[in-house]
């Protein structure tokens, strides 16, 4: 069975460009990626941006990403099938308050 991953991530819709800003903390110590979209939020447009981003910055399809929580809401949990933890680093860097 393929590895799944989990990914907090705060989306900014409407931001001017597609890009990831980097990894940020919440006010509890999580851990979570800021993306920023230029499709506006509307009808799931922002959210389809986002899941293309990823899957392009992760080398993996489209379809093996999906909203797990949160579509209606700025931080939301992705779900990545066929991405470990270290590929996921090496992509994006890595978690802070995780030891690397």
């Amino acid at each position: 069975m393929p590895p799944k991953t989990r990914l907090a991530v705060r989306l900014t819709p409407r931001g001017g460009r597609e890009a990831i800003d980097g990894w940020a903390i919440d006010g509890e110590g999580r851990a979570y990626l800021k993306v920023r979209v230029a499709a506006p939020p509307v009808e799931g447009a922002a959210n389809a941006a986002l899941l293309a981003l990823l899957a392009k910055t992760l080398g993996v399809p489209k379809s093996s990403l999906s909203i797990a929580s949160g579509a209606g809401a700025r931080l939301k949990l992705v779900e990545i099938e066929g991405c470990d933890g270290l590929s996921l680093e090496r992509a994006l860097g890595p978690r802070p308050g995780l030891p690397g």
